[in-house]
């Protein structure tokens, strides 16, 4: 369908059309953004761009990155119907995604943090990091590129509080996980999704951070 010339969104409305997945599911934007990482290149010791995928998957992370790029993130504008759900939302929640290349991703698009701080709903986090550790994915390679402490306080600090111009109303770590988040609700329950009483129980703290 993309190659056909839809417009990602409608490809995202004919999937949930088709799967019904019981949530309207929005892209971030139409336009086309891609993460690269600059790294050094093993063979010739000189810095070179490698698209994300290749150092994530192919290179397991392993090549040390000293950069990410979103190459077309600039001219890329929030998909249809993302800053309407920003404005009608009861609660917002930013789930415990990599910060730097998925919800850093998303709120590089023009427009789209703009859109968020707007909402009048509360803005609560989960951390991605559970005792100093993140619990998937290689978060912990990408922090300290950007000078971030692998930690839920380093994570939330790099968020911020919203009344400082940051993102956070409410942030969630885990048990015995010290998070001083200046300006910020912080909250220690169990983050771990382990079977789906401790998901449902996730998400019922998370909504009640976020005062709904």
């Amino acid at each position: 369908m993309l190659d056909a010339g839809y417009p990602l969104s409608a490809v995202t409305a004919a999937l949930a059309d088709r799967w019904q997945p019981g949530v309207t599911v929005l892209p971030m934007s139409d336009q086309r953004v891609e993460t690269h990482v600059v790294v050094t290149d093993p063979e010739t010791g000189r810095p070179r761009a490698i698209h994300f995928q290749e150092w994530w998957v192919r290179h397991r992370a392993e090549l040390e990155a000293s950069a990410f790029v979103q190459v077309g993130v600039d001219a890329a504008r929030p998909a249809p119907g993302v800053a309407e759900a920003f404005a009608a939302a009861d609660a917002v929640l930013l789930a415990p995604s990599n910060p730097v290349v998925s919800i850093g991703t998303v709120l590089g698009v023009p427009g789209l943090r703009e859109a968020l701080l707007a909402t009048p709903a509360r803005i609560a986090g989960v951390s991605p990091i559970v005792g100093g550790a993140v619990v998937r994915g290689m978060a912990d390679r990408c922090l300290p590129v950007l000078g971030i402490e692998v930690s839920a306080e380093g994570v939330g600090r790099h968020y911020g509080a919203r009344g400082d111009g940051g993102l956070l109303d409410a942030w969630l770590v885990a048990p015995g996980d010290p998070a001083d988040v200046p300006g910020v609700d912080v909250r220690q329950v169990p983050l771990l999704m382990s079977d789906p009483d401790a998901t449902a129980a996730l998400a019922r703290a998370a909504l009640d951070a976020a005062g709904v």
